[in-house]
């Protein structure tokens, strides 16, 4: 059910075990420190630019605020300072515990275990293999089937960072990017079946799962041709330079996948090389994405749990699901927004449904929805990929819109 990633993230936890709450509030205050540092410096030296070992805290005004705003709320959740609504069981500590430690240790070992995946020509042979297949159905470049791959053995943000990267090094167009982050970075399998099991639905896994897959596939080749996804354009990062696939046609597939992955591996950077950009790798997502996370997927969970906002959304859902026959329309409407929000609240909601057709169509469209702010979301705004807090919501939509219908064609099709 797991694999190296996960054996070594859980191995790291246990042996910080208690220290791991403190190891994160000191990476959220050390970003806020350093990015008032990096700002107040260069109002001083406004000739001159931060080196590059201080780029993780060279952030503009908007992100600065994000990072203060964070590490308050940070802060408070450790020290459980302030209201309940912020600090509580089903908002701040979530958060905080189960959303922050997870991510400061599978990171820690994904930022040094990636470059294995992208430098040394693991990329280029899948890639080469899967390019046929992927550009017929989706319009993507084959090498995009490892970024689902990561995703899948685990976690949807190991996707985004694997797609952000080869954005900015030129592999993938501004659309492909976007498309690629928002229709394939699926949750991992150990996930869905923590959410499976959350729901009372475990015995149902394989057809709950399978039923994610055929509705992932289907998304994944309608929401890229629709807006917001369809209207962006196929330029590439200011960063890079665009990188073509070449493709000797006169080889057998295998022959020219394996020369196109030795040519990459010769080219390889050494170990010196490796450890150095994987540890800026490791500290810019740390630095980077942790007090945005604490913010923005705190604000989210109290929207969601202490407001009335995701039933008022929700209520255009209540017809579209009575339309597909689906029980306790009302009670389940809700689950279709708060994804956006947070990945896990739809299986909370869904929990307390009675119906089992009504469970199974709000967890299996909780996953192909992809799209949630507490992480995955969070990443996708910090990195280059240009895609904004709107167009993430309108593709949230447009996915719930499209896979909605086919969860719920399976569900009746079971028989439940």
């Amino acid at each position: 059910w797991t694999i190296p990633m996960g054996v070594l993230s859980d191995g790291f936890k246990d042996l910080a075990g208690a220290a791991l709450p403190g190891i994160v509030l000191g990476i959220v205050m050390v970003s806020l420190v350093g990015s008032l540092g990096v700002t107040i410096w260069k109002r001083v030296n406004r000739r001159s630019r931060p080196s590059n070992f201080w780029h993780s805290f060279n952030v503009t005004t908007p992100w600065l605020l994000l990072r203060i705003a964070g590490t308050v709320i940070a802060v408070c959740i450790f020290y459980e300072l302030g209201p309940q609504w912020l600090h509580g069981d089903k908002t701040g500590k979530i958060v905080f515990y189960d959303l922050a430690i997870p991510i400061v240790s599978i990171f820690l070992f994904a930022g040094f275990l990636l470059p294995l995946l992208t430098d040394y020509g693991v990329m280029e042979l899948v890639g080469s293999l899967a390019r046929r297949p992927f550009q017929f159905l989706f319009g993507l470049p084959g090498r995009s089937s490892i970024d689902c791959m990561a995703s899948w053995m685990s976690a949807s943000v190991v996707g985004v960072l694997l797609t952000a990267q080869q954005y900015d090094r030129g592999y993938y167009s501004a659309r492909e990017a976007a498309v690629i982050s928002t229709n394939f970075s699926i949750v991992s399998l150990p996930f869905c079946l923590i959410v499976a099991e959350f729901a009372r639905l475990d015995h149902m896994f394989i057809q709950y799962y399978l039923t994610v897959v055929l509705a992932g596939v289907v998304a994944a080749i309608i929401v890229p041709r629709l807006p917001p996804l369809s209207r962006i354009p196929d330029n590439y990062s200011p960063a890079g330079k665009q990188v073509l696939d070449e493709e000797n046609v006169d080889q057998p597939l295998m022959a020219r996948s394996l020369d196109a992955a030795l040519k990459k591996a010769s080219l390889a950077p050494g170990a010196y090389s490796w450890f150095k950009s994987s540890l800026a790798n490791v500290t810019d997502i740390w630095f980077g994405l942790m007090p945005p996370l604490m913010f923005i997927a705190t604000a989210g969970l109290v929207i969601a749990e202490y407001t009335p906002i995701m039933q008022w959304i929700s209520l255009p859902y209540v017809p579209l699901l009575e339309l597909l026959q689906i029980p306790e329309a009302e009670k389940a409407a809700p689950a279709l927004v708060v994804g956006f929000a947070e990945m896990f609240l739809p299986a909370v909601i869904a929990a307390g449904i009675e119906s089992e057709l009504t469970r199974f169509v709000i967890i299996a469209t909780s996953i192909v929805q992809l799209i949630y702010m507490s992480e995955m979301g969070v990443f996708v705004l910090k990195s280059n990929i240009p895609l904004n807090l709107l167009q993430l919501f309108l593709i949230f939509v447009v996915r719930t819109l499209v896979t909605l219908p086919i969860v719920a064609a399976v569900a009746h099709f079971l028989v439940f």
